[in-house]
Protein backbone atom coordinates (compact mmCIF):
# COMPACT_ATOMS: atom_id res chain seq x y z
CA UNK A 1 0.00 0.00 0.00
CA UNK A 2 1.30 3.50 -0.82
CA UNK A 3 2.94 5.55 1.91
CA UNK A 4 2.87 9.37 1.62
CA UNK A 5 6.30 10.90 1.16
CA UNK A 6 6.00 13.00 4.30
CA UNK A 7 5.63 9.89 6.48
CA UNK A 8 9.06 8.91 7.75
CA UNK A 9 8.29 6.43 10.51
CA UNK A 10 9.90 8.69 13.06
CA UNK A 11 6.43 9.74 14.19
CA UNK A 12 5.88 6.57 16.23
CA UNK A 13 6.15 6.48 20.02
CA UNK A 14 9.54 5.83 21.54
CA UNK A 15 8.31 2.61 23.16
CA UNK A 16 7.24 1.23 19.78
CA UNK A 17 10.52 2.34 18.20
CA UNK A 18 12.34 0.45 20.93
CA UNK A 19 10.45 -2.75 20.03
CA UNK A 20 11.36 -2.33 16.37
CA UNK A 21 15.09 -2.30 17.17
CA UNK A 22 14.95 -6.09 17.04
CA UNK A 23 14.38 -5.84 13.26
CA UNK A 24 16.86 -5.01 10.49
CA UNK A 25 16.98 -1.24 9.94
CA UNK A 26 15.26 -1.17 6.55
CA UNK A 27 12.53 -3.51 7.69
CA UNK A 28 12.01 -1.54 10.90
CA UNK A 29 11.53 1.64 8.87
CA UNK A 30 8.92 -0.01 6.64
CA UNK A 31 7.03 -1.38 9.62
CA UNK A 32 7.18 1.99 11.39
CA UNK A 33 5.72 3.80 8.36
CA UNK A 34 2.82 1.36 8.15
CA UNK A 35 2.14 1.74 11.86
CA UNK A 36 2.09 5.52 11.45
CA UNK A 37 -0.48 5.13 8.67
CA UNK A 38 -2.62 2.92 10.90
CA UNK A 39 -2.67 5.63 13.55
CA UNK A 40 -3.33 8.40 11.01
CA UNK A 41 -6.26 6.73 9.28
CA UNK A 42 -8.00 4.63 11.93
CA UNK A 43 -10.52 7.32 12.91
CA UNK A 44 -11.40 8.62 9.44
CA UNK A 45 -10.97 5.45 7.38
CA UNK A 46 -10.82 2.27 9.51
CA UNK A 47 -10.69 -0.01 6.47
CA UNK A 48 -7.63 1.81 5.20
CA UNK A 49 -6.02 1.49 8.62
CA UNK A 50 -6.84 -2.20 8.59
CA UNK A 51 -5.04 -2.57 5.25
CA UNK A 52 -1.89 -0.91 6.59
CA UNK A 53 -2.03 -3.05 9.72
CA UNK A 54 -2.09 -6.20 7.59
CA UNK A 55 1.05 -5.03 5.78
CA UNK A 56 2.81 -4.37 9.10
CA UNK A 57 1.65 -7.75 10.37
CA UNK A 58 3.04 -9.52 7.32
CA UNK A 59 6.39 -7.78 7.83
CA UNK A 60 6.78 -8.21 11.60
CA UNK A 61 4.23 -10.52 13.22
CA UNK A 62 6.56 -11.21 16.15
CA UNK A 63 6.52 -7.60 17.38
CA UNK A 64 3.99 -6.92 20.12
CA UNK A 65 3.27 -3.35 19.00
CA UNK A 66 2.41 -4.62 15.54
CA UNK A 67 -0.03 -7.19 16.91
CA UNK A 68 -1.61 -4.50 19.10
CA UNK A 69 -2.03 -2.12 16.15
CA UNK A 70 -3.54 -4.94 14.11
CA UNK A 71 -5.96 -5.59 16.97
CA UNK A 72 -7.11 -1.98 17.12
CA UNK A 73 -7.57 -1.82 13.34
CA UNK A 74 -9.59 -5.04 13.35
CA UNK A 75 -11.65 -3.75 16.28
CA UNK A 76 -12.35 -0.47 14.45
CA UNK A 77 -13.73 -2.44 11.49
CA UNK A 78 -15.81 -4.69 13.79
CA UNK A 79 -13.73 -7.79 13.08
CA UNK A 80 -14.02 -8.74 16.73
CA UNK A 81 -12.76 -12.32 16.50
CA UNK A 82 -9.63 -11.18 14.69
CA UNK A 83 -9.16 -8.26 17.07
CA UNK A 84 -9.43 -10.55 20.09
CA UNK A 85 -6.81 -12.90 18.67
CA UNK A 86 -4.40 -10.01 18.02
CA UNK A 87 -4.94 -8.49 21.46
CA UNK A 88 -4.28 -11.86 23.09
CA UNK A 89 -1.08 -12.25 21.08
CA UNK A 90 0.06 -8.74 22.04
CA UNK A 91 -0.65 -9.46 25.70
CA UNK A 92 1.36 -12.67 25.59
CA UNK A 93 4.30 -10.83 24.08
CA UNK A 94 4.23 -7.84 26.42
CA UNK A 95 2.89 -9.41 29.61
CA UNK A 96 0.78 -6.27 30.11
CA UNK A 97 -2.89 -6.21 31.18
CA UNK A 98 -3.49 -2.89 29.43
CA UNK A 99 -5.56 -4.49 26.67
CA UNK A 100 -7.85 -6.37 29.06
CA UNK A 101 -10.84 -4.00 28.63
CA UNK A 102 -10.52 -4.14 24.84
CA UNK A 103 -10.45 -7.92 24.94
CA UNK A 104 -13.59 -7.90 27.08
CA UNK A 105 -15.33 -5.55 24.67
CA UNK A 106 -14.46 -7.90 21.81
CA UNK A 107 -16.31 -10.61 23.73
CA UNK A 108 -19.32 -8.29 23.75
CA UNK A 109 -18.95 -7.74 20.03
CA UNK A 110 -18.97 -11.51 19.54
CA UNK A 111 -22.26 -11.77 21.42
CA UNK A 112 -20.76 -13.08 24.66
CA UNK A 113 -21.61 -10.42 27.30
CA UNK A 114 -21.41 -13.03 30.08
CA UNK A 115 -17.75 -13.60 29.22
CA UNK A 116 -17.14 -9.84 29.29
CA UNK A 117 -18.65 -9.68 32.80
CA UNK A 118 -16.44 -12.55 33.94
CA UNK A 119 -13.42 -10.60 32.72
CA UNK A 120 -14.66 -7.50 34.57
CA UNK A 121 -14.40 -9.43 37.82
CA UNK A 122 -11.01 -10.99 37.10
CA UNK A 123 -7.83 -10.19 39.10
CA UNK A 124 -6.34 -8.51 36.02
CA UNK A 125 -8.66 -5.54 36.53
CA UNK A 126 -6.94 -4.64 39.78
CA UNK A 127 -3.66 -4.31 37.87
CA UNK A 128 -5.09 -1.72 35.48
CA UNK A 129 -4.40 1.99 35.92
CA UNK A 130 -7.31 4.32 36.67
CA UNK A 131 -8.11 4.90 32.98
CA UNK A 132 -8.14 1.15 32.36
CA UNK A 133 -10.44 0.52 35.31
CA UNK A 134 -12.89 3.15 34.08
CA UNK A 135 -12.78 1.58 30.62
CA UNK A 136 -13.50 -1.80 32.18
CA UNK A 137 -16.47 -0.31 34.03
CA UNK A 138 -17.86 1.03 30.75
CA UNK A 139 -17.49 -2.37 29.13
CA UNK A 140 -19.19 -4.10 32.07
CA UNK A 141 -22.08 -1.65 31.96
CA UNK A 142 -22.44 -2.27 28.25
CA UNK A 143 -22.50 -6.01 28.87
CA UNK A 144 -25.27 -5.55 31.44
CA UNK A 145 -27.30 -3.63 28.88
CA UNK A 146 -26.64 -6.34 26.29
CA UNK A 147 -28.23 -8.79 28.72
CA UNK A 148 -31.23 -6.55 29.34
CA UNK A 149 -30.09 -5.64 32.87
CA UNK A 150 -30.58 -1.90 32.59
CA UNK A 151 -30.77 -1.10 36.29
CA UNK A 152 -27.61 -3.11 36.90
CA UNK A 153 -25.87 -1.18 34.13
CA UNK A 154 -26.76 2.12 35.83
CA UNK A 155 -25.44 0.87 39.16
CA UNK A 156 -22.24 -0.37 37.49
CA UNK A 157 -21.50 3.14 36.22
CA UNK A 158 -22.04 4.76 39.62
CA UNK A 159 -18.54 5.26 40.98
CA UNK A 160 -16.19 7.82 42.55
CA UNK A 161 -14.96 8.66 39.04
CA UNK A 162 -18.51 9.49 37.94
CA UNK A 163 -19.21 11.60 41.03
CA UNK A 164 -15.90 13.48 40.84
CA UNK A 165 -16.03 17.11 39.72
CA UNK A 166 -12.55 16.94 38.23
CA UNK A 167 -12.31 16.38 34.49
CA UNK A 168 -10.15 13.50 33.31
CA UNK A 169 -9.71 12.02 29.81
CA UNK A 170 -12.43 9.49 30.52
CA UNK A 171 -14.92 11.83 32.22
CA UNK A 172 -17.00 12.80 29.16
CA UNK A 173 -17.48 9.21 28.03
CA UNK A 174 -18.36 8.01 31.53
CA UNK A 175 -20.94 10.75 32.06
CA UNK A 176 -22.34 10.17 28.58
CA UNK A 177 -22.74 6.43 29.15
CA UNK A 178 -24.51 7.12 32.43
CA UNK A 179 -26.87 9.64 30.80
CA UNK A 180 -27.62 7.23 27.98
CA UNK A 181 -28.44 4.43 30.44
CA UNK A 182 -30.70 6.75 32.45
CA UNK A 183 -32.53 7.75 29.30
CA UNK A 184 -33.02 4.11 28.32
CA UNK A 185 -34.54 3.60 31.78
CA UNK A 186 -36.94 6.51 31.04
CA UNK A 187 -35.37 8.69 33.74
CA UNK A 188 -35.38 11.68 31.41
CA UNK A 189 -34.75 14.51 33.89
CA UNK A 190 -31.67 12.77 35.28
CA UNK A 191 -30.49 11.92 31.77
CA UNK A 192 -30.74 15.59 30.75
CA UNK A 193 -28.64 16.56 33.78
CA UNK A 194 -25.90 14.06 32.95
CA UNK A 195 -25.82 14.86 29.24
CA UNK A 196 -25.23 18.48 30.30
CA UNK A 197 -22.40 17.35 32.59
CA UNK A 198 -20.92 15.30 29.74
CA UNK A 199 -20.90 18.42 27.55
CA UNK A 200 -18.97 20.31 30.23
CA UNK A 201 -16.24 17.66 30.16
CA UNK A 202 -16.26 17.03 26.40
CA UNK A 203 -13.82 19.70 25.24
CA UNK A 204 -12.85 17.94 22.01
CA UNK A 205 -16.33 16.81 20.94
CA UNK A 206 -15.68 13.10 21.37
CA UNK A 207 -19.37 12.46 22.11
CA UNK A 208 -22.65 13.73 20.65
CA UNK A 209 -23.90 14.77 24.09
CA UNK A 210 -24.88 18.24 22.85
CA UNK A 211 -27.07 16.74 20.14
CA UNK A 212 -28.68 14.33 22.58
CA UNK A 213 -29.44 17.14 25.03
CA UNK A 214 -30.89 19.31 22.28
CA UNK A 215 -33.08 16.42 21.20
CA UNK A 216 -34.40 16.04 24.74
CA UNK A 217 -35.14 19.77 24.84
CA UNK A 218 -37.04 19.57 21.57
CA UNK A 219 -34.52 21.52 19.51
CA UNK A 220 -34.60 20.54 15.84
CA UNK A 221 -31.60 21.18 13.62
CA UNK A 222 -32.23 22.09 9.98
CA UNK A 223 -29.62 21.36 7.33
CA UNK A 224 -28.84 24.64 5.56
CA UNK A 225 -28.41 22.87 2.23
CA UNK A 226 -31.80 21.19 2.52
CA UNK A 227 -33.37 24.54 3.38
CA UNK A 228 -31.81 26.23 0.34
CA UNK A 229 -32.97 23.42 -1.95
CA UNK A 230 -36.50 23.68 -0.59
CA UNK A 231 -36.47 27.42 -1.35
CA UNK A 232 -35.31 26.80 -4.90
CA UNK A 233 -37.87 24.07 -5.40
CA UNK A 234 -40.61 26.27 -3.93
CA UNK A 235 -39.71 29.13 -6.29
CA UNK A 236 -39.86 26.75 -9.22
CA UNK A 237 -43.29 25.45 -8.22
CA UNK A 238 -44.54 29.03 -7.83
CA UNK A 239 -43.25 29.97 -11.26
CA UNK A 240 -44.89 26.94 -12.81
CA UNK A 241 -48.19 27.81 -11.09
CA UNK A 242 -48.10 31.38 -12.42
CA UNK A 243 -47.33 30.13 -15.90
CA UNK A 244 -50.25 27.71 -15.68
CA UNK A 245 -52.64 30.50 -14.62
CA UNK A 246 -51.49 32.68 -17.53
CA UNK A 247 -51.93 29.85 -20.02
CA UNK A 248 -55.46 29.15 -18.82
CA UNK A 249 -56.59 32.72 -19.66
CA UNK A 250 -54.92 32.87 -23.07
CA UNK A 251 -56.37 31.40 -26.30
CA UNK A 252 -55.26 27.79 -26.67
CA UNK A 253 -52.79 27.29 -29.55
CA UNK A 254 -53.41 24.61 -32.12
CA UNK A 255 -50.57 22.50 -30.84
CA UNK A 256 -49.88 22.82 -27.09
CA UNK A 257 -46.33 22.43 -25.84
CA UNK A 258 -46.01 19.53 -23.38
CA UNK A 259 -44.21 20.16 -20.07
CA UNK A 260 -42.88 17.58 -17.62
CA UNK A 261 -44.55 18.77 -14.42
CA UNK A 262 -43.28 15.79 -12.44
CA UNK A 263 -39.61 16.72 -12.50
CA UNK A 264 -38.18 17.80 -9.12
CA UNK A 265 -34.74 19.03 -8.12
CA UNK A 266 -32.45 16.41 -6.67
CA UNK A 267 -32.05 17.11 -2.94
CA UNK A 268 -29.09 16.00 -0.86
CA UNK A 269 -29.93 13.52 1.87
CA UNK A 270 -28.46 13.72 5.34
CA UNK A 271 -26.60 10.80 6.76
CA UNK A 272 -27.21 9.89 10.32
CA UNK A 273 -24.45 8.01 13.55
Amino acid sequence: MPIPEDVTGEEIDSDVRQELLSLPKGLAEDVAKNLVMVAKSIDEDPELAYGYSKVALRLASRVGAVREAAGFAAYATQRYSEALAEFRAARRMSGSVELWPMMADCERGLGRPEKALDMAGAPEVQKLDKAGQVEMRLVAAGARRDMGQLDAAIVTLQSPELASSSVQPWTARLRYAYADALLAAEREDEAREWFAKAIEADKDGSTDASDRLAELDGVEFVDAFDEDDEDVEGDGDEAQSEAGDSASTAPAPAEAEQRDEGADDDRPERAAE
